[in-house]
C-alpha cells in the first residue's frame, strides 16, 4: 500500500533518515520525487546480498543513468543473475521499487508472447503502489509499441476489468506521447488505431481512468487536433454523462 507519509516533493527536502530507510526498503516511497531519488545499488545489495562483484559494478554503472534506464538495467542484470526464478522474489518483495524492478524483469525476458506477458505484468499493473503501476506500463510499452495491433486487441479486455488501476493500463500503457518514455510514432499519426479501447473508457466513473483517457487525447491534439475535437463531440453527443464531459473538458485543453 501507498505509504501515508507526506514524501518530499524536491529531493533536496527528504530527511536523511527517511532515503536511507527507502534505500534499505525498510519503507515505501511516498512520492516521484522519493522513487527517483533513493539508492538502488544500496537497495539492491541489502535485497540480494549474494549478488556476483560483476553485478553490482554493472548495477552501480547503472545507477549513473536517468530513473528510467536506471529501472530497466537492473531488472535486465537482475533476470541475468537470477533467472524468471527471481521475478517471483522481486514481485512479492515489500519495497515498492524492488517490485518495480519485476516489471522491467518481466519485460526484459526474451521470447515471450504478448499474451503472456501481459499476463505476468497484471498483478504489477495492479499493484496498490503508485510507482509499481507506473513501471508497469513502462516496462511493457516497447513490446506493446512494436505490436500495436496486437496489443490494442490483447488490451481492450482489460477496459472491462473491475479494476480502474488495469483500466487504465489499458489507456496509459499507449499513450502516443506518454511521459518518460519514447513517443509511438503510428498514433501520433493515427490515432483512431486505439479507438477501441478509448471509446469502451469514454464513460468510466473513475477519475483515475477519466485522468489518463483525457491525457492520451491531450497527447494525440498535438498532433491531430482536429479529429480530437471531432471524438470529443461525438462523446458529448452519444454520452452525455458528467464522466464524459469531464474527459473531454481536459482532452481539449491544449487546443482550445
Amino acid at each position: 500500500m501507498n505509504s501515508p507519509r507526506k514524501g518530499a516533493s524536491r529531493a533536496a527536502d527528504i530527511p536523511a533518515d527517511v532515503l536511507q530507510a527507502l534505500s534499505r526498503g525498510e519503507i515505501a516511497t511516498a512520492t516521484l520525487t522519493e522513487c527517483t531519488a533513493l539508492d538502488q545499488a544500496q537497495l539492491l545489495r541489502t535485497v540480494f546480498p549474494g549478488l556476483s562483484a560483476q553485478t553490482l559494478q554493472q548495477a552501480d554503472a547503472a545507477c549513473t543513468l536517468g530513473i528510467l534506464g536506471r529501472m530497466g538495467r537492473i531488472g535486465e542484470l537482475l533476470l541475468n543473475a537470477l533467472g524468471a526464478e527471481g521475478i517471483a522474489q522481486c514481485r512479492n518483495h515489500p519495497a515498492d521499487t524492488v517490485r518495480g524492478w519485476a516489471c522491467f524483469m518481466v519485460g526484459a525476458q526474451p521470447g515471450l508472447a504478448l499474451p503472456v506477458r501481459l499476463s505476468a505484468i497484471r498483478s504489477l499493473a495492479d499493484d496498490g503502489h503508485f510507482g509499481v503501476r507506473e513501471w508497469a506500463w513502462m516496462a511493457l510499452r516497447p513490446h506493446l509499441a512494436s505490436a500495436l495491433h496486437e496489443a490494442i486487441a490483447q488490451l481492450l479486455p482489460w477496459t472491462a476489468s473491475p479494476s480502474d488501476k488495469l483500466r487504465r493500463f489499458a489507456c496509459e500503457a499507449l499513450r502516443p506521447r506518454g511521459v518518460w518514455c519514447a513517443h509511438i510514432a503510428a498514433l501520433k499519426k493515427t490515432p483512431a488505431q486505439a479507438l477501441p479501447l478509448l471509446q469502451a473508457l469514454r464513460a468510466d466513473p473513475s477519475i483515475y481512468v477519466q485522468d489518463s483517457v483525457a491525457n492520451w487525447l491531450n497527447d494525440a491534439a498535438k498532433d491531430q487536433p482536429d479529429w480530437v475535437r471531432e471524438i470529443c463531440s461525438q462523446w458529448l453527443g452519444d454520452t452525455p454523462s458528467p464522466n464524459t464531459a469531464r474527459i473531454c473538458q481536459r482532452a481539449l485543453r491544449s487546443i482550445r
